[in-house]
């Protein structure tokens, strides 16, 4: 099955409010995506301030989901019942 962009960004977001902060290789395994595809999410992700990066012991990123991020997840769950997401809804994510 194909996840639409949305899906994917709301992926990222659960994987990091259920799981988080984590390094990139987890959050890919988490969402089942490649890294360099991950990164271009992440990057907007922490762009639209739905995550942020932060700084973990040895100098190693990890991501976090922030209080933003939570809203868009509890958002996204009460209208997925009530709007059929498919790649051409809701590009803003």
């Amino acid at each position: 099955m194909h996840r639409s962009k949305l899906e994917i960004h709301i992926d990222i977001l659960r994987a990091l409010a259920e799981h988080g902060p984590l390094k990139l290789t987890h959050v890919m395994y988490k969402v089942n995506i490649n890294g360099s595809t991950l990164k271009d999410y992440l990057e907007f992700l922490i762009k639209q301030g739905l995550v942020e990066e932060k700084t973990s012991g040895k100098k190693r990123s990890v991501y976090a989901v922030t209080q933003r991020g939570r809203i868009v997840i509890k958002a996204f769950e009460e209208l997925k019942p009530v709007l059929p997401i498919t790649q051409e809804t809701l590009v803003f994510l």
